[in-house]
């Protein structure tokens, strides 16, 4: 049985990426992990491919035992991995309590590497890997650094581990959106500085991002970029130095 595995998958991108892979018609069956199990029913009732929802709080360890006794009892073959699981909060690392910061490093980062783990011994030669990085992973973004380092970990992450994975012909890609019009926003803004960023904008859709992502992880790409105004803000933060970058969004954000 090949599937799709999909974490994050209740609402979102997540949720984009489960309804697109649904339209391939490439898995025997799509798994959707996620805390909210409701949502998660909601979405199977959309899929024309039959589909296996899995509520799962991926800050617990315990819940990737659990993936991996499926994954061995059903003897499947994850032919994509989506890590869509994630979360940001703005306001300045001395904004944030403990908890949201830990959160944050558990379920962006830590979440990450499990699933790619637990996946990997389940993965054969042409499968993918997809893990959403975010356009604040290209520098340090003050008033917003927590989340943005855990992206720049992640990508980092990714495309390290799309070099090692050569060998075994599976390809990893990061995909850096700038801002998705997604539930995102409420989560982030429910900090003790809900005002550290207001500017938006360009603001994108799910669907052409996930779309892209799709198409470029078919190419083998190790990072997915969409839209001229990210990959503008991609060239600028690689040639000017970050501290100039670093006062240009202090003034914007």
């Amino acid at each position: 049985m090949r599937i799709a595995l999909i974490t994050g998958a209740s609402s979102g991108l997540g949720r984009e990426f489960a309804l697109q892979a649904s339209k391939q018609g490439a898995f025997d069956e799509i798994w959707l992990v996620a805390r909210r199990a409701e949502r998660l029913a909601e979405l199977a009732g959309e899929l024309p491919t039959p589909v296996r929802a899995i509520p799962l709080d991926l800050k617990k360890a315990d819940s990737f035992a659990e993936l991996t006794s499926l994954l061995t009892q059903t003897q499947a073959t994850v032919g994509l991995l989506v890590c869509a699981a994630g979360f940001g909060k703005y306001g300045a690392c001395s904004d944030l309590t403990d908890e949201e910061i830990s959160d944050m490093i558990d379920v962006n980062c830590k979440a990450v590497v499990n699933s790619c783990r637990t996946a990997l011994p389940h993965m054969q030669e042409g499968s993918r890997i997809i893990i959403m990085g975010s356009a604040s992973s290209f520098q340090p973004l003050p008033q917003f650094s927590m989340y943005a380092a855990t992206k720049a970990f992640v990508v980092s992450f990714s495309r390290a581990l799309n070099a090692e994975l050569v060998p075994r012909k599976i390809t990893v890609t990061a995909v850096c959106p700038g801002y998705v019009r997604t539930e995102f926003f409420d989560v982030a803004k429910d900090t003790a500085n809900p005002d550290a960023c207001n500017n938006f904008k360009p603001m994108y859709e799910p669907e052409p991002v996930v779309r892209q992502a799709y198409r470029d992880a078919s190419h083998g790409k190790d990072l997915s970029v969409h839209g001229l105004f990210v990959k503008t803000q991609r060239l600028l933060a690689k040639l000017l130095p970050h501290k100039a970058v670093m006062r240009v969004w202090l003034k914007i954000k």
